[in-house]
């Protein structure tokens, strides 16, 4: 299979999530409506996107819940498991952590990174944390390939360089500073600041408009 648009592996995600819902409340087969209105998407973005990984239901039935959650499993997560870091464990790296540690996933978070002394040579959220003086060492025994930066904005390029140096192909950024990594490196921005502005505008519009009334 050829590699899939970045916005359709975005769109599988949420499908896995909602499908194991679906699930859990006892339905074995979902039509492709259902799920859109789920996802608030249209029924032929579901349809295409399931094409495109080589699914099909039937017309009577839909999509076969189990087999579409295996199907999706199959192209996100492959076979083999992925090594994770997370630099920064305030309560924002905590909580990355439990959910990670507690999913069905596979991605396994194996190492937490801090310069406060308080934090180093401990474990937690199930993890052992080290200084990051000894970021590359670990790395480099852990065989690591993805990084979560929920860090201080001030250190969060240098942090990246020397990630990007020992081999990581793979940053998810939960700073609030853009960052600057080579092509052959996976660099994914998570912007809480700019969602809470954007969404806080669009309740004022709202409520603007309900006021205007």
């Amino acid at each position: 299979m050829s590699t899939l648009p970045e916005k359709t592996i975005e769109r599988l995600s949420m499908y896995r999530r909602v499908l194991q819902t679906y699930q859990d409340n006892q339905s074995e087969f979902i039509y492709s409506h259902e799920l859109a209105s789920l996802l608030h998407l249209t029924p032929v973005q579901v349809r295409r996107d399931i094409m495109l990984i080589g699914y099909s239901g039937t017309q009577r039935k839909g999509y076969s819940v189990k087999e579409l959650i295996n199907k999706i499993g199959d192209i996100l997560d492959g076979n083999e498991r992925i090594n994770a870091v997370i630099i920064g464990m305030g309560h924002l790296g905590k909580a990355i952590t439990n959910y990670f540690n507690t999913k069905r996933s596979k991605i396994d978070i194996v190492a937490a990174f801090e310069n406060d002394s308080t934090k180093v040579d401990r474990i937690i959220s199930g993890i052992k944390s080290y200084h990051t003086d000894s970021l590359e060492m670990i790395l480099e025994e852990s065989n690591v390939t993805i990084a979560i930066l929920s860090l201080s904005p001030r250190e969060a390029q240098d942090v990246t360089d020397r990630l990007v140096f020992a081999g990581i192909k793979g940053i998810l950024n939960f700073t609030s500073v853009p960052l600057t990594v080579p092509e052959d490196v996976s660099l994914e921005n998570y912007d809480m600041v700019t969602s809470m502005e954007k969404l806080a505008y669009f309740v004022k519009e709202k409520i603007r408009d309900e006021n205007s009334l």
